[in-house]
């Protein structure tokens, strides 16, 4: 029997009366965390009030498959053809420093080039660019601008709470869960608690061998949908460096990703999973995992990542000066749900405040060149990239 794709119409969204007002509050935390941060934050710069450390900036290509079923064949995935790529991988944490005290929510944030049509950025419109700002969990802790009020205040301030051993973590998992007092017992942010705890759990790894998901639900088109980038089967058996234990020094992701992109090329797919049923699969609650049982990820594109050299510290001057956010999309991706909606404006002024503190110019580039210069191997025709796997042979299909 042949899956029922949700149709995308407006009332999949819940209005909230007070949504306007909260991100207001959110915005204006936020800009203060970051003109704290120049001082407070370790590196003498402002830092971004979450995904704070990068690990690298690395060149890509994304083929958009063709044959793709309609359904699949959406918005930008209904034209075939290939597009230069930024990737930046990084930690979830709002802090900088050693990785043993960040945690291991990491991030894959992509930037595709030469994509037509306007975006959703109002102050932007034609940029030709289009992001994913994803991060290594199907799930995520928070659903609404109002809950995320008392959550990101908790995340900023977590090191204080942590360092004074279980009575702060007891306490900054009451406040969490109580919402700092503010929310009646039969409104406590159970679900949310739940779904730190479980994104708490992530083992540490190799930034090439996680899958990254855009958490809460997009726009496909007509359709409704998430999107997930997962390690290329066989490019992942290739991986050396598997164990990664954050313990064992101040850095280790980026140097296993340095390491590995010197050593050979890699790809991830990226997946669509279209929504079937709008109670297992919501789209306000992005606490739920939506069940692959129900409706399969399904590849519709290839993102390549070319051998290459990331080691240079200009390598992550060049990171730091770009702008992800899941917004820079056209209509037919558009992020759904109330927690998705929030960041379109809380994204934009936070990057308009770091660029500004750090005396950055804030454009979007026109091309992977632009950014990290020409790369004369880049554009030959390398077979190692593009049809074969890390061996030679040729990559399988997820």
């Amino acid at each position: 029997m042949t899956a029922q794709f949700v149709r995308y119409t407006p009332d999949v969204e819940d209005d909230d009366p007070h949504f306007d007002r909260n991100v207001q509050t959110v915005i204006e935390k936020t800009e203060s965390y970051i003109a704290e941060s120049v001082g407070a934050g370790g590196t003498g710069r402002a830092l971004r009030d979450a995904h704070a450390k990068g690990y690298g900036l690395v060149r890509g290509e994304v083929e958009i498959l063709d044959g793709l079923p309609p359904e699949y064949a959406q918005g930008i995935y209904a034209t075939p053809g290939t597009h230069d790529a930024l990737i930046r991988f990084s930690n979830g944490s709002p802090h900088a420093g050693a990785d043993a005290r960040l945690g291991a929510a990491t991030g894959l944030a992509l930037k595709i080039f030469d994509i037509p049509g306007p975006t959703l950025l109002e102050d932007e419109p034609d940029t030709g660019t289009f992001d994913y700002a994803n991060i290594n969990g199907p799930i995520f802790f928070c659903n609404t601008v109002e809950h995320y009020l008392f959550i990101q205040e908790l995340f900023l301030n977590a090191p204080a709470y942590f360092s004074q051993g279980r009575p702060g973590a007891h306490r900054f998992f009451t406040e969490f869960v109580t919402g700092k007092g503010t929310l009646d017992q039969d409104n406590w942010a159970w679900d949310e608690f739940l779904a730190f705890l479980h994104l708490a759990k992530t083992p540490p790894a190799n930034l090439l061998l996680s899958s990254y998901w855009t958490m809460g639900a997009v726009r496909h088109g007509d359709y409704i949908a998430k999107v997930r980038i997962t390690p290329d089967p066989s490019f992942a058996a290739a991986v050396v460096r598997r164990d990664i234990d954050p313990t064992s020094a101040a850095e280790v992701f980026r140097p296993a990703l340095e390491a590995e992109l010197r050593e050979r090329p890699y790809a991830f797919d990226i997946q669509v999973q279209l929504c079937t049923d709008l109670e297992r699969m919501p789209v306000e609650d992005t606490t739920v995992e939506w069940p692959e049982q129900l409706s399969p990820s399904v590849t519709v594109a290839r993102l390549r990542l070319p051998q290459q050299d990331i080691s240079e510290p200009e390598n992550l001057e060049k990171m730091d000066a770009l702008s992800f956010t899941p917004w820079r999309v056209t209509a037919e991706h558009a992020p759904l749900g109330n927690i998705m909606r929030a960041r379109k404006e809380v994204y934009r002024r936070s990057s308009v405040a770091r660029h500004q503190l750090n005396q950055q110019p804030r454009t979007e580039p026109r091309s992977a060149d632009e950014v990290l210069g020409t790369d004369p191997a880049h554009h030959r025709d390398d077979a190692s990239t593009k049809a074969a796997g890390p061996h030679g042979s040729t990559s399988s299909p997820v």
